[in-house]
């Protein structure tokens, strides 16, 4: 502390300070209580999305290879020449590392992991700290979703569905990635990159073969894929809610505490200075007493 700050002005800042651990106690408090809808949700929902990848690998396991190809365009493979890359992230900041490190993978998945050109890439961004990154450092965005990774629907993701199921099936891209934030648990997020299109049935079966299909396995199959896809990008956002709510609590608890440690430093240096201040006015009281005794 500069030996020119005065009393005073310590206290205006211990006061400053703790008007800041107020408002960071305050947002702690609400992050925690989304926190714990958003994880509910997304527990809820990752049984449901792993029963109908499942299903999926079953539908498509009875179904010929041929009719795959002539049927359902969502399984197509073809050689990967232009991307679509659906980065999600928050609309608000204050959630520390959170977006930086979503942002930085997307990157790297870009640059370093794809052989393919940046011009190559169709970049569609889902909250707005991804858009305002890429509209400050021009990347190649095709359009914006905000307003929605607070609180997913099913509603609010179809558009984002659509353009892609549209961008994928028109041969405009031969493949559409999406990169979000995995939720662990409450203290560990991890950026991850997920391939929506085209779709891949998982290997193993789901253990429903016995079943029969109406009308036949191929046209369920027609009418589940896009649900699938769907529910996979609905369960993404529900993870990237989770996770933006956890980050934001931890990083509004570790910000009050900060807060809390600076005031129990400045009222340290406070106390010292005003005592400093006190000594130094009684010394001059008692020159003063003794000038005055000295010319009587």
């Amino acid at each position: 502390m500069p030996q020119a700050v005065t009393p005073r002005e310590i206290r205006r800042r211990i006061r400053s300070i703790k008007n800041t651990a107020q408002i960071t106690r305050a947002m702690e408090m609400v992050a925690a209580s989304k926190m714990r809808r958003a994880q509910q949700a997304v527990l809820a929902a990752r049984p449901y999305a792993d029963r109908i990848r499942a299903m999926l690998g079953d539908l498509a396991a009875m179904t010929s290879p041929t009719e795959e190809v002539r049927a359902f365009p969502l399984l197509q493979r073809r050689p990967i020449k232009r991307i679509q890359l659906i980065l999600v992230t928050s609309d608000r900041g204050l959630a520390g590392s959170l977006n930086t490190n979503v942002i930085r993978r997307a990157v790297d998945f870009m640059t370093r992991e794809r052989s393919e050109p940046i011009e190559n890439f169709d970049i569609v961004a889902v909250g707005r700290k991804g858009r305002d990154f890429l509209v400050r450092y021009g990347w190649p965005m095709i359009a914006e979703f905000t307003r929605i990774t607070d609180r997913p629907s099913v509603e609010a993701i179809r558009p984002i569905v659509e353009l892609a199921t549209q961008d994928f099936i028109s041969g405009r891209v031969d493949a559409v990635f999406v990169v979000y934030t995995h939720f662990i648990n409450t203290l560990r997020q991890e950026p991850r990159v997920f391939q929506l299109l085209p779709i891949e049935p998982p290997h193993e079966s789901g253990a429903i073969s016995d079943y029969i299909f109406e009308p036949d396995p191929a046209t369920v199959l027609e009418a589940l894929l896009p649900r699938f896809l769907e529910m996979q990008l609905y369960r993404i956002l529900l993870e990237a809610s989770a996770s933006e709510h956890s980050a934001r609590m931890v990083a509004m608890r570790n910000a009050t505490q900060n807060a809390l440690d600076l005031v129990a430093e400045l009222t340290l240096t406070y106390n010292k200075a005003r005592q400093a201040q006190i000594t130094r006015e009684v010394s001059e009281i008692a020159a003063g007493a003794n000038a005055l005794g000295a010319l009587q």
